[in-house]
């Protein structure tokens, strides 16, 4: 997969907020770019482009991959811009961020790709699985792994974990209870307008 490698920090200059990419603020206001103080209002197109980058970049997935959670998202019954956040949220990386696990969702990638995350007692190597309601993650027994976690879980990304979601911090196991609700979703967007753009190609 084609991950972001840039500045993080440009980036939330410019989109705002994402939480899951990155933790650090930003002392400047403006956005980046030599025309960034520019107060030029911005066509539909740019509005609906900028909370798809949101989402894109938010939750470090590539285009193909968000054009494929869209069109997922149409098939099912009810908001397709609801179901597309449900689908985002329930990846098991973000699930781990959440839990406080991981202080990025990239970090949680991370011990995820490295074999550190079980899930219903068998290890789970794929960021993007689907956590369903009644899965039990728990991290490796070796002393390495935990220690990691244990750390991690003293700064957690997020200050609050979500209703949906549940952690035991003394064993590092955490359970998902059910589907995130919208209020639980730490990103501030529209994801009207991402479906308005998927839908206008």
């Amino acid at each position: 997969m084609s991950r972001y490698r840039g500045p993080r920090l440009r980036l939330c200059r410019r989109l705002g907020d994402l939480p899951g990419l990155t933790r650090k603020t930003s002392k400047k206001q403006t956005p980046p770019g030599q025309h960034g103080n520019k107060n030029k209002k911005p066509s539909e197109y740019a509005v609906r482009l900028e909370e798809k980058q949101k989402l894109k970049f938010n939750y470090g997935i590539s285009e193909k991959q968000l054009s494929r959670y869209v069109k997922t998202a149409k098939k099912v019954q009810g908001s397709t811009g609801y179901v597309l956040l449900q689908l985002l949220e329930m990846r098991l990386d973000n699930t781990i961020f959440r839990l406080g696990m991981a202080p990025t969702i990239p970090a949680a990638r991370q011990l995820v790709n490295h074999g550190h995350v079980f899930i219903n007692n068998k290890t789970v190597s794929i960021a993007s699985y689907q956590c369903k309601p009644g899965d039990t993650i728990t991290i490796k027994q070796q002393e390495s792994s935990r220690n990691l976690v244990t750390k991690f879980l003293m700064f957690p990304g997020l200050a609050n974990v979500p209703s949906h979601l549940e952690l035991d911090s003394n064993t590092l196991v955490g359970k998902v209870n059910g589907i995130i609700e919208r209020e639980w979703v730490a990103l501030q967007l529209n994801e009207l307008l991402v479906v308005e753009y998927y839908s206008r190609k």
